[in-house]
């Protein structure tokens, strides 16, 4: 039979910084086909705290609707969350946010 053993509580992980730059606190990171948050700065070759759970406030793409409920995405070329099925998934919007609006509310899938 297979046995797990608990690590940890899972709103944050433990995320090493395999890219040739600091990652500064509260940076949106990708990983896979997932988002997090940097919980702190996290050194080249360090591992450091990645938020994947939790209500974020983040930045929008210009000129995009998002209404609350929508999936949201994000895109690493323009750094911000998007409409746009095949970004990368980052959770859902949890109000609306108009298209002149610069920034708006992700949950985090987790």
């Amino acid at each position: 039979m297979s046995k797990a053993e608990y690590w940890q509580r899972g709103e944050a992980i433990d995320f090493v910084n395999g890219s040739d730059a600091k990652i500064e606190a509260n940076q949106i990171v990708t990983f896979g086909n997932r988002v997090g948050v940097a919980g702190t700065p996290i050194e080249i070759g360090e591992t450091g705290s990645l938020h994947v759970f939790g209500v974020f406030e983040m930045p929008k793409k210009a000129d995009e609707e998002i209404a609350a409920g929508a999936a949201a995405y994000y895109d690493p070329d323009a750094e911000a969350i998007t409409a746009t099925a095949g970004d990368i998934t980052a959770g859902y919007a949890t109000e609306a946010a108009a298209a002149a609006d610069t920034t708006v509310k992700v949950k985090l899938l987790g």
